[in-house]
This record gives C-alpha cells, structure tokens and sequence, in this order.
C-alpha cells in the first residue's frame, strides 16, 4: 500500500498525534484505525474536548449512573468518566510506547482552576498520575509562571509532564528549564531520568489570530502585509531554542545518564482564518524530534492534500526574528500579544471546565430520574 501523507510526516522524524479523546473513538475502532492507517502514536485532551464528549450522546450515561452509587461530586464523577478514557487509549497505544519510549503517550490535564497554584496544580498532577500509574501517561499542567515550579518539581518527583497553554518565548525558555532543573534535582536523588518524559505543547494558530486583529486595527499597507507571519515565525524560534538549550555541556551531562529532550509539541494547529492554507501550521513546522497535535479535521485535510517537503520549522530563522522587529515598528507589541493569548487560553479552558462539571451535573440529574 502506497505510504499516506502523514505516514511521510511521520518519517521526517515528527510524531502524528490527535487533540481529541471520546469513548465513541475508543469503542468504534476509530482510534485503532488512526493508529493503522494515519500514523498516530499520541493523544492528548483538555477540558474543552471532554466536556464535548461527554454533552453529547449517551455513551457514558451507564458509567455515571454506576458511580451515583457511591459519587456526588461533578468534578470527581468527571474523572473517573476521563480516566476510564485514557485507561483505554493508553493501553491500545502501550505497543507503540514499547517500541519508541517517546510516543504512545495520553494526556490528562489538571484542573485548569488552579493554573495560578503551584501547590495544588503539583498535589493534582501527582494524585493523576498515581491514578493512571503508567509510564505512557502525560499529565498536563499550563505553563503559567505558578505552574513552571509545579512542573519543576513534578519532574523532580520522576513524573512525565506535558507543559500546555505555551504561547511565548520566553515561557518556553522557562519549562525547558524548569524540566531540566528537575532531572538535575531527580538524579541528584538517585533516580534514573530516562524514566521521565516531557513535552513543550507550543500554540500556534492563536497567534496569528490575536497578531492579525491587532495588525488590522492599525490598517497601513506595511501592517497588514505582515498577517499570518507570526504563528509560524513563533514557532521556529522556539524550535531554535530547543536545538540550543538541549545541544549544550549542561544538557549533555544529563543525556549521558539517559535523558531526553523535552520535544516541542505543536498545538493549536487547524487555521483559524479561511483565507489561509488548512494545513498551514503542519506544513510549515515539519521537523526531526517534534510532536504536532491534530484535531480531526486537520488530520483528514493534510492525509488529503498536505505537502511533506522537508523539515520546514528550520527554515526562515533569521526571517523569523526579523519579522518581530517588523512586528515592533508598525506598533504590534509581542509581549502583549502572548501574554493576553495565555491570560485567554487558562480562563477558556477554565471556562470550559465549569461547563463541563454543569454538564456533568445535568446528566447526573438525568440518568438519575
């Protein structure tokens, strides 16, 4: 059978994995069909997804009617729902985990609530993992300025940690060092650090979203013929740095033990803005050791019709770090720009997580008459 689009993105060294988790995907096959036919060896969740999955249909009215017996509280009856999903898609993606130890991975968020507290995103992210104790899960904890300690010392504790909701380069900067801190404190006591994993979750379209309503507001001609540019400039920058902090002597002490880079995963890659390519964000960040997380409409548009060309996220460097100076001058202020996109991205899927548990309350009362 001839090799599919994403099988060829797969072989540039950067790993297909899927936004979304569901028991409909679970119990229809469809997850093991992706993993056949498409590539994928990864999932990972957010509050946003599971409160759509859950809404919807009555796939998990058995369980919740089941852990009304013993369970009231929406948030609890919500994990217990989740953590049955993960269970399932974690042991359908075990082979590939024993085969390739960086891929095979689910995530499982912590209450986005508590993005702003080090110590309970940390006793959360522990009480998950000793949950689902299985070397192929990835808990998620956003890299807020409270959560980079909490992620610190989650590693420290021998813990695989996905760092979501990145939109900066200078938070990046931030959880590849707080992930290499905490295999530093971890060997130091006694642990071994190839048990330990961690992914960089870098947003991407919000970018471009957020840039190109600023650039539009100011309306010259030299504005707006810098729309689009910045997600993907982000992006490659940030794919510099991780070639620079996991390249270096300090990194190297800690490879030799068995320690491996923290790999910058693409998030947020469907294109928000119809004027641009749908698989924008895939094509252009193609490269060895990277992970890109693909909602279901991005991946049936790139095995349709997407271009593997080579390893695009090296391309245009130095294009790129012009391109924020270009960004300063016609009055875009970059550090506003992520800052206001990670302040928006805690409160959606804090948002999103209160509509969840209100779901969670509405089918508790429903399976319960």
């Amino acid at each position: 059978m001839a090799e599919s689009r994403l099988q060829k993105l797969s072989a540039r060294g950067q790993s297909v994995w899927i936004d979304y988790l569901s028991r409909d995907l679970l119990e229809t096959g469809e997850l093991k069909r992706m993993m056949d036919e498409d590539a994928v060896v990864g999932v990972t969740s957010n509050p946003t997804i599971f409160q759509k999955a859950i809404s919807q249909g009555s796939a998990y009215d058995e369980q919740i009617k089941e852990l009304l017996e013993h369970e009231e509280d929406p948030k609890e009856i919500f994990l217990h729902l989740a953590v049955r999903d993960v269970e399932s898609a974690l042991d359908l993606l075990t082979p590939v985990h024993e085969g390739n130890a960086e891929d095979g991975y689910v995530s499982l968020e912590v209450d986005p609530n508590l993005a702003f507290d080090t110590a309970a995103t940390y006793k959360e992210a522990i009480r998950l993992h000793e949950w689902i104790d299985r070397p192929n899960l990835y808990v998620k904890i956003p890299g807020t300025e409270p959560g980079l300690q909490a992620i610190e010392d989650c590693i420290a504790a021998g813990r695989s940690i996905n760092v979501t909701l990145l939109f900066s380069l200078q938070r990046h900067q931030e959880a590849m060092e707080a992930y290499v801190r905490g295999l530093e404190r971890f060997v130091e006591g006694g642990g071994e650090p190839a048990k330990v994993r961690s992914v960089a979750s870098f947003f991407v379209s919000r970018v471009d979203t957020e840039t190109d309503k600023r650039l539009e507001a100011i309306g010259s001609d030299e504005a707006l013929a810098l729309r689009g540019k910045l997600a993907v400039a982000n992006a490659r920058i940030a794919y510099q740095h991780y070639q620079q902090v996991f390249g270096g002597e300090r990194w190297e002490a800690l490879e030799a033990k068995g320690a491996l880079p923290q790999r910058c995963l693409w998030a947020s890659t469907s294109t928000k803005n119809p004027a641009y390519r749908d698989v924008l964000y895939v094509e252009e960040l193609i490269g060895p050791h990277t992970v890109n997380t693909m909602p279901e409409e991005t991946i049936q548009a790139f095995e349709d019709h997407g271009d593997v060309r080579g390893d695009t996220v090296l391309e245009g460097v130095n294009e790129a770090h012009l391109l924020l100076e270009q960004l300063a001058s016609v009055g875009v202020d970059y550090d506003d720009v992520v800052a206001t996109l990670e302040q928006e991205g805690v409160q959606k899927f804090a948002d999103s997580f209160k509509e969840l548990l209100d779901g969670v309350r509405t089918k508790r009362e429903t399976v319960a008459a």
